[in-house]
């Protein structure tokens, strides 16, 4: 088959270009017939190499003078559509090279250069759109201003989780990755009116937020804002907190104590009020910072606040909140004082505290009142069995020590706890578990042998 194409191709090349084929050739070719077979045939090979480096020659000339006007090639494929370049083709349309691949093997798709090439920092080019005048480019967070819509449900998370956990700082760290803007005082406002739905821990709280925030993300005008603002809503908080005018007052009072609001904050509503309400908010602070001159800070306005203070105020609190009940009478009153407290795992210190004034007490009014304090506190549910029961036990367990300043401290205990237990107040396992006295004297010996009653 190679040798039929081969003779193919020199039959082409003579009809085709039959003045490529020079006169001593064709003598040559008569004289054939005096050759050998093997001479003979080593002559046809030469022969047909040599016209196959000239067709070679002859095409490459021809390709490269056979552009047209059009920019079209003349010798392109006539089957092609048409008779477009293959542009698949990856042969040189020159006719010119050695067939090597571009580039040195370097580029290519997916590749950035050859192998140890090192590139140098270009200028910058004035016509490129992305030419930075300044110099770098610096990129930053832009954080969108909260909108007032938004700015309640974004706060009201943030101010009852502090009410949890107590932290200003990390308030105040949440704070910053916040655009406030110019709501930013509205903050102050938000929590107070928190506070005034919660309890005086809160309210306590939010007082020392306040007091934390001043001077450093808000000023005493961004403060004095918010009071205002919250004295034009005293109307609305009023439906839900009917102490908010008193409460209010109490905070304006700690805020000029701690220096959060000016001195002159009440001194610019006076004779400029007509809300009743607002009156009687800034009549209520004026009065507690003319009492408390000379307190630097009004620590105490909120009461105790449950775990925020030691355990010796608790109990003091605790002894004055049941001597004031036997004076008064007033069930009610002691309740809401208990509730203030806000110690409801430090209850067994008032059952504690009722039975040890109930031994040192004369009479027996002292035992009946406390009875129907601690009948009211067990039905209302404000302490707890295990809150009772723990009570009673210490006061069991420490009788011996009692019984040396109290002589008759077993009989009044005996006495007391089988009147508890008529009215439900313990249980009868608490009932039996008071101790029996140590030693009974059935028969004096002053008395003549008479048995004691």
């Amino acid at each position: 088959g190679a040798a039929n194409c081969d003779v193919w191709l020199d039959v082409q090349n003579m009809v085709n270009h039959p003045y490529s084929v020079d006169d001593d050739l064709l003598n040559e070719a008569e004289v054939n017939g005096n050759w050998t077979p093997q001479e003979k045939a080593l002559h046809e090979a030469r022969l047909k190499a040599k016209a196959k480096r000239r067709l070679r020659k002859s095409s490459r000339n021809s390709t490269s003078e056979s552009f047209s006007e059009s920019g079209e090639l003349s010798g392109s494929d006539p089957h092609s559509p048409k008779g477009k370049v293959n542009v698949s083709d990856r042969k040189s349309r020159t006719g010119k090279g050695r067939g090597l691949p571009k580039k040195g093997g370097a580029g290519g798709k997916g590749v950035w250069g050859a192998a140890g090439m090192v590139y140098e920092d270009e200028e910058p080019d004035l016509r490129d759109p992305n030419y930075d005048e300044s110099g770098d480019t610096v990129y930053a967070t832009v954080v969108p201003e909260v909108d007032e819509k938004e700015l309640e449900k974004m706060v009201n998370p943030i101010v009852q989780e502090y009410f949890e956990h107590g932290d200003t700082k990390e308030v105040q760290m949440l704070l910053k990755g916040l655009n406030l803007g110019s709501h930013k005082f509205e903050f102050s406002s938000l929590a107070v009116a928190l506070s005034l739905e919660g309890k005086a821990s809160h309210r306590e709280l939010t007082s020392r937020l306040l007091s934390d925030l001043s001077g450093k993300m808000l000023s005493q005008s961004e403060m004095a804002r918010a009071f205002d603002k919250i004295l034009k809503e005293l109307p609305d908080l009023i439906l839900d907190t009917p102490e908010a005018p008193q409460m209010l007052g109490q905070f304006v009072a700690r805020a000029i104590a701690d220096h959060v609001l000016p001195m002159s904050f009440l001194d610019f509503y006076k004779g400029k009020v007509d809300c009743e309400h607002a009156r009687v908010a800034l009549d209520r602070a004026e009065v507690l910072l003319t009492m408390k001159r000379e307190m630097v800070r009004l620590d105490n306005v909120w009461g105790v606040g449950g775990g925020l203070r030691p355990v010796k105020h608790l109990v003091k609190e605790m002894n004055l909140l049941l001597k004031e009940y036997l004076i008064s009478g007033d069930v009610s009153e002691a309740e809401h004082c208990l509730r203030d407290l806000e110690v409801p795992h430090f209850h067994h210190e008032l059952v504690y505290e009722v039975v040890v004034m109930v031994l040192e007490s004369k009479g027996d009014t002292a035992s009946h009142m406390m009875i129907k304090l601690l009948q009211s506190f067990w039905k209302t549910g404000l302490i707890t069995v295990d809150q009772m029961n723990r009570g009673f036990q210490r006061v069991y367990d420490e009788l011996p020590e009692i019984n040396l300043d109290v002589p008759h401290a077993h009989s009044i205990m005996e006495t007391f706890v089988d009147l508890c237990y008529q009215e439900a107040v313990i249980t009868k396992q608490l009932r039996d578990a008071c101790p029996a006295r140590g030693r009974k004297r059935f028969v004096s010996e002053g008395d003549g042998g008479a048995i004691k009653n």
